[in-house]
């Protein structure tokens, strides 16, 4: 490993579960890495909701993962660990972490990160890995998007959002529904390639799904919200529909009619992709590059920023979060790229 490397780095830290005033900056010894894994000099990280969630208390770090949070990176590899063969030193890379995002420099599995598609930044890397392989594994893998389906996203607006509407769109659904909070987000899908945007707000998504598709309802539904949606997800959902769920926003959801899900012959599922293994994280690394990065490259994809701050104003990303104001990816820029 590189010897003119600094012994110390910053990084940000939670002093206790709370709001963004727990967010602290602190110094901490570089991290080595070990077999297979690679040591990267951030140059950028996303932030995300489980980051927000981590905070308040709500989610902690799988066993072994650092404390420090922070799911994704883009940087360059500064150094190897023992085996490690896929990148060689200065090569840039982004990737998915279960944790140590928010810091100057971070160790992951060499598996698990990926080139920098051409003509992308940093700061658009670092929001590829957690939101794409998220999108991918969720809308694709699990939800079995195919060309011609009708698709609801809810959250449209969210970093998650954004990459579900240019992911579909690129892979044909037919229709791509959306619903937001206001009508500035709202144009914002639209331009993206959303069919329609619903103002929950406003109106009932239900009855907004039904008018829009003549009664057939949506193929495919990406939840985050959890709560009272479940239910009135299934009274959305074609026949056959698949609900996927990524969070629970609004709780897990009480007094949900079943009935409707067996009548429909619904299928409802949902994952996690911080907890899962070093293997299965490649798998979909592997599957984006092949897929997704040819897209990017071409600029027919690309990630949309809201806005981005530096490593030691983490706290006022999570004021951004926690109001829910921001179209797109928050992004901390950490160093030079």
């Amino acid at each position: 490993m590189n010897q003119s490397l600094p012994s110390h780095m910053n990084v940000i830290e939670f002093d206790g579960a709370g709001g963004p005033e727990v967010v602290v900056i602190r110094e901490h010894a570089l991290p080595t890495p070990g077999p297979g894994e690679i040591l990267v000099k951030v140059a950028a990280a996303g932030v995300n909701r489980p980051d927000v969630m981590q905070r308040q208390g709500k989610y902690p770090p799988p066993p072994g993962a650092s404390h420090i949070p922070g799911l994704e990176i883009a940087g360059r590899v500064i150094g190897l660990g023992a085996g490690a063969t896929r990148f060689d030193e200065g090569e840039r890379v982004c990737g998915l972490v279960a944790g140590g995002g928010y810091a100057e420099y971070c160790v992951i599995h060499e598996d698990n990160a990926l080139h920098i598609p051409t003509g992308i930044g940093m700061v658009e890397a670092a929001a590829l890995p957690e939101t794409f392989m998220t999108v991918w594994t969720n809308l694709f893998q699990d939800g079995r998007l195919k060309a011609g389906d009708r698709v609801l996203i809810h959250g449209g607006s969210s970093g998650i959002g954004t990459t579900a509407i240019m992911l579909a769109r690129a892979f044909a659904a037919e229709q791509v529904i959306v619903t937001v909070g206001s009508q500035a987000k709202a144009e914002a899908c639209l331009k993206l390639g959303a069919s329609a945007a619903i103002n929950y707000r406003e109106q009932d998504f239900v009855e907004e799904v039904s008018r829009l598709t003549d009664g057939h309802g949506v193929d495919l539904i990406l939840d985050m919200i959890g709560g009272d949606y479940v239910t009135r997800n299934y009274r959305a959902a074609a026949k056959f529909g698949r609900i996927i769920q990524i969070a629970t926003q609004r709780g897990h959801g009480h007094d949900v009619e079943l009935f409707e899900l067996m009548k429909k012959r619904l299928t409802h599922t949902g994952s996690t992709l911080r907890a899962r293994s070093v293997a299965e994280k490649a798998e979909v690394a592997r599957e984006l590059e092949r897929e997704v990065w040819p897209l990017i490259e071409r600029g027919e994809i690309k990630p949309l920023i809201d806005a981005t701050f530096p490593l030691a104003r983490a706290a006022d990303a999570h004021a951004l979060m926690d109001a829910g104001h921001h179209i797109g990816k928050i992004v901390l820029v950490v160093g030079e790229g």
